[in-house]
């Protein structure tokens, strides 16, 4: 069954206050939001798989420790998704980097899939998929849905902030991928938004309406 992390650090909390602060301009938002993913990577990556690897200090020879030949992608949903890459970037600088293309019919609520690119061996990849929002869990779930299709077995949800409703949708979809938030708000309001949230994360990113 999923299990659902919730990573409560301190710091990771504090960032998150300040990003939810509708005074917090889109400088500092991005500025946050890479910070809270870097300090969020470690917990999603705590249990990559090490490889014995013999190398010499200036000291002496010994045996050290590296990840595995099975390495990291990180696949943003777009386009609030592209937001926490480069923390991640900064803590596995050797990670490939998909993008899988959604928007939100504004009536419906549901997911339209418009772009999708890959690494052609994403198969072999620990896939962290990224996306500060989990509302309804569909931009989540179908992303979830195609990464399976092209053969991944092993795919993490690092989110920033998230709700019942989208957590209980992507479990049941997706019993087998593991969710990390670093908040669970209170519920979705009528035009499907995070309450209290922090408002449409990929405005605040780039600076639209």
């Amino acid at each position: 069954m999923s299990q659902l992390h919730i990573i409560n650090h301190p710091m990771v909390q504090h960032k998150l206050s300040i990003m939810r602060n509708k005074e917090t301009g889109s400088k500092d938002f991005r500025q946050l939001l890479k910070e809270i993913s870097l300090l969020m990577g470690y917990e999603v990556t705590r249990d990559i798989p090490l490889d014995p690897i013999e190398i010499e200090t200036p000291i002496c020879k010994m045996t050290a420790r590296q990840v595995s030949g099975r390495k990291l992608a990180i696949v943003p949903i777009l386009r609030a998704g592209l937001g926490m890459v480069d923390g991640l970037l900064e803590l596995v600088p050797v990670a490939r980097v998909g993008h899988i293309g959604l928007y939100r019919n504004e009536e419906t609520h549901e997911p339209v899939v418009y772009y999708s690119k890959l690494p052609e061996d994403i198969n072999t990849r620990m896939v962290i998929v990224t996306d500060p929002m989990l509302a309804t869990g569909g931009s989540a779930s179908d992303a979830l849905t195609m990464l399976k299709k092209k053969g991944c077995t092993n795919i993490r949800l690092m989110c920033l902030v998230g709700v019942p409703e989208g957590i209980e949708r992507v479990q049941r979809e997706h019993p087998d991928i593991d969710i990390y938030l670093a908040a669970v708000d209170d519920h979705l309001n009528e035009n499907a938004y995070i309450v209290p949230g922090l408002g449409d994360a990929g405005d605040r990113i780039f600076g639209t309406k």
